[in-house]
């Protein structure tokens, strides 16, 4: 696929910005991060409100802005050197044999949260066999050719999470491949219903539920890319309940929230809390949206 100039002039400029190693990554992230708490700016806002309505301990969200700064500097080195300079940060795989196990029966549709580095994660995966990747466009055509430019590559696909019907995907599971989807994105009203995640009910897709009625083949499981303190990291894969692909809808997804809870309770400040994931608009009642005003 050809991609025009300015896709390739942000890949250079992320190439530049991916120069830092992890000590000096560290140490930019942690004056954004402090620059962001001082400023009240609207990202350490979101945080704040995020971890109030979860109940966690408010004393997180500088660590977790670090954490998202870490993850960003991260994205634009591994986006722009070749996959194994960026395999070299892996240092361990945890639960790998449940992974090789269900690689040998057949598809496998990988469910990662944003937890982690998620970008690194998907480099690994494509490592072992051809991977569908499920992703939000960008809001500039811009920087969503540069994102498709970055990860399209070594053997990975790229599916819009808005495209209509699963063809692309139940192609991908047919072909035996690995699919990959974060499942805490916000969906669209069709496309989800509300599940507590950390006490909170919050719009969460059916995709999942959907993939595993129409492909009960697929194996499911639940992985990320674990930050270690030394800027290294750590793969950890774990088996999705049965209950999240099979029976009613909204034990499925009660299932899964539980589950994705349970994992980013590993390490809280590593989960993405800089997005307003407790909004939307429930069946019949009106639009749902405790970030307001305060996250404006």
């Amino acid at each position: 696929m050809r991609f025009p100039l300015a896709p390739h002039a942000l890949r250079t400029l992320a190439w530049l910005a991916g120069l830092p190693g992890p000590g000096l990554r560290r140490v930019i992230a942690e004056k954004l991060a402090a620059r962001e708490c001082r400023r009240r700016a609207k990202i350490a806002r979101v945080v704040d409100c995020n971890l109030r309505l979860t109940g966690l301990d408010a004393t997180m969200a500088r660590p977790t802005l670090v954490q998202t700064q870490l993850t960003l500097l991260e994205s634009l080195r591994f986006w722009t050197r070749p996959r194994a300079d960026n395999l070299r940060a892996i240092v361990e795989a945890v639960g790998l044999e449940h992974l090789a196990t269900a690689e040998r029966a057949g598809p496998v549709v990988i469910v990662a949260p944003h937890y982690g580095n998620w970008e690194l994660l998907v480099q690994w995966l494509a490592a072992r066999r051809p991977l569908t990747l499920i992703y939000t466009r960008a809001k500039f055509a811009a920087v969503d050719a540069f994102l498709r430019l970055a990860r399209e590559r070594g053997g990975v696909s790229t599916v819009p999470a808005e495209v209509h019907g699963m063809k692309p995907l139940l192609r991908a599971l047919q072909r035996g491949e690995t699919l990959g989807i974060t499942p805490d994105q916000t969906p669209d009203e069709a496309g989800g219903q509300w599940s507590p995640f950390f006490g909170v009910p919050c719009l969460t897709m059916t995709l999942l539920h959907r993939l595993g009625t129409r492909y009960p083949g697929a194996r499911f499981m639940l992985a990320a890319a674990e930050r270690l303190p030394d800027g290294r990291f750590r793969i950890v894969i774990q088996p999705l309940p049965p209950t999240v692909t099979s029976g009613p809808v909204q034990g499925g997804l009660d299932a899964l929230n539980s589950a994705l809870e349970a994992f980013v309770r590993r390490d809280p400040t590593q989960y993405q809390w800089t997005y307003k994931r407790f909004k939307g608009q429930r069946p019949n009642e009106a639009p749902v949206n405790p970030y307001w005003p305060e996250c404006y």
